[in-house]
């Protein structure tokens, strides 16, 4: 228990010290919150509350981020687009969990280095909104933002912002992280048992012959391992972090904690924190508040983003070029990440700045299905990740990871995968609340698509990799973080 709560009660040189520069700046996406008492009666008693993480668990993927920049590890990172109060369960938790575990073992074996899982999970409830309002029929409305925030539900009561929704959004956060604890602290995340269930996936998805390959060079090496004296299980890596978007600059500043140790301020809420597309102002809030915490934190980068603009934001973020600090997370859209992305890495890359490179494929191919659906193809998702991979090839630079919106539930949200599904069917199990989601199947055929992907790119691969990357690539046994 290493922080010492930030809380107004707090003596004033105490509070001199806290980040709250951010409050005279403007502040993108927050709610009209209509009762200041009660956004304040909140905020104090969240004040009060223990921290959901701790100083030590956000610097232990601070280095693991630095090993990403480095070129030596590969970040997963996945989960809702926005996660509602009634789906927190032992089951919906575990098959989120599964899925986020499956990939990362055929990654792992794809890149034949360490894979870095993080969650967008156990904190993303709120989402920016392109409008403020929302008409039906003639009726106007608050727009839904998130379960944070106000209801899904179309009337006046539900879309009124209601601050006692922080305090619900830090109770699932905490339910949310036990689970997670509790599912990996307790062997769920085996090396072997994680490989069996891509076993069934193969055996039981349509392009599943296309991915025995893959799978077959899994079972071999696991037998390698043990034949040679090696034990699987020795692999077995329970580390698992938690990360959502910053959005909520009331809320991060109520769990805004102090480490005892250090003095270093750290957002409590979650190990890592980014800035959407929508608030990355560099004279705004967000990126005021972001630079005075000591997270890992990253910045969504979407197709109109100069190599200036991302050289300030390194300015304000990351002043000391701290290895594992800064993340940019791209967002270009699959028709134009080969003509964006290579400007900007070049220009980062030549200012010597050394940040973690990470592909987001989903927000910039967002469409319109004939019925009215939010939804994305999946193989512009996949086009996108393959021309973020060229790219960094091209350029000799690290593809750093994959940040997708994912559920391990079988909704019908995004169109395409190895089973196919196209516009008609989305009406089956069309679930989000905000953006659409890759469904199980969907998210393992992104796995093993982008194992081949990575195989295709890669610069040399070095024959005695082959036999030996599930080795080389888990940290050892760990506790979980978080």
């Amino acid at each position: 228990m290493n922080f010492r709560p930030t809380d107004p009660t707090a003596g004033a040189a105490e509070r001199s010290r806290q980040p709250d520069g951010w409050r005279s700046l403007p502040a993108a996406q927050q709610p009209t919150w209509p009762d200041a008492a009660a956004l304040a009666g909140v905020t104090r008693e969240l004040a009060g509350l223990p921290p959901l993480v701790f100083a030590g668990e956000a610097e232990r993927l601070k280095q693991r981020l630095a090993d990403v920049a480095r070129g030596e590890a590969f970040l997963l990172q996945g989960g809702d687009c926005a996660e509602t109060f009634d789906a927190v369960s032992d089951d919906a938790v575990h098959r989120k969990l599964s899925t986020l575990l499956q990939m990362s073992a055929v990654l792992t074996y794809a890149a034949a280095m360490p894979i870095v899982k993080v969650g967008r999970l156990a904190g993303q409830y709120a989402k920016p909104r392109s409008k403020p309002d929302e008409t039906r029929d003639g009726v106007t409305l608050p727009v839904y933002r998130g379960d944070a925030v106000n209801g899904f539900d179309f009337t006046e009561a539900a879309r009124i912002p209601d601050p006692a929704r922080l305090l619900q959004m830090y109770q699932a956060s905490a339910n949310t992280l036990n689970l997670v604890r509790a599912f990996t602290a307790g062997g769920y995340a085996s090396l072997s048992q994680v490989h069996e269930w891509n076993r069934d996936f193969v055996a039981g998805s349509p392009a599943g012959r296309r991915y025995e390959r893959l799978a077959d060079g899994i079972d071999q090496a696991l037998g390698f391992m043990r034949a040679t004296g090696g034990r699987p299980q020795d692999f077995d890596d329970a580390e698992f972090y938690v990360s959502h978007e910053g959005l909520l600059l009331d809320y991060e500043a109520a769990l805004t904690r102090v480490d005892a140790r250090t003095g270093a301020r750290y957002a409590a809420s979650g190990h890592m924190l980014w800035i959407g597309e929508r608030t990355r102002d560099l004279d705004g809030a967000h990126v005021e508040y972001f630079s005075r915490i000591s997270n890992p934190v990253a910045v969504k980068l979407g197709p109109t983003t100069t190599p200036d603009v991302a050289l300030r934001l390194i300015e304000r973020l990351d002043p000391q070029q701290e290895p594992g600090r800064l993340s940019f997370i791209i967002r270009m859209g699959a028709g134009k990440v080969r003509d964006v992305l290579p400007g900007l890495v070049e220009k980062v890359t030549a200012s010597g700045a050394r940040v973690a490179w990470i592909c987001d494929p989903m927000h910039g191919n967002t469409m319109e299905a004939p019925s009215g659906h939010k939804t994305r193809r999946f193989d512009d998702v996949l086009e996108e990740v393959r021309g973020f991979f060229e790219v960094h090839k091209a350029l000799g630079t690290h593809a750093g990871g994959i940040h997708v919106e994912l559920t391990g539930d079988d909704v019908t949200e995004c169109v395409g995968g190895g089973h196919n599904l196209d516009f008609d069917g989305l009406h089956a199990r069309y679930e989000s609340v905000c953006d659409p989601r890759l469904n199980r199947s969907q998210s393992l055929d992104l796995a093993f698509l982008l194992a081949e992907v990575m195989n295709e790119t890669r610069a040399a691969v070095r024959p005695e990799a082959e036999l030996g990357p599930l080795g080389a690539g888990m940290y050892a046994p760990a506790t979980l973080a978080g």
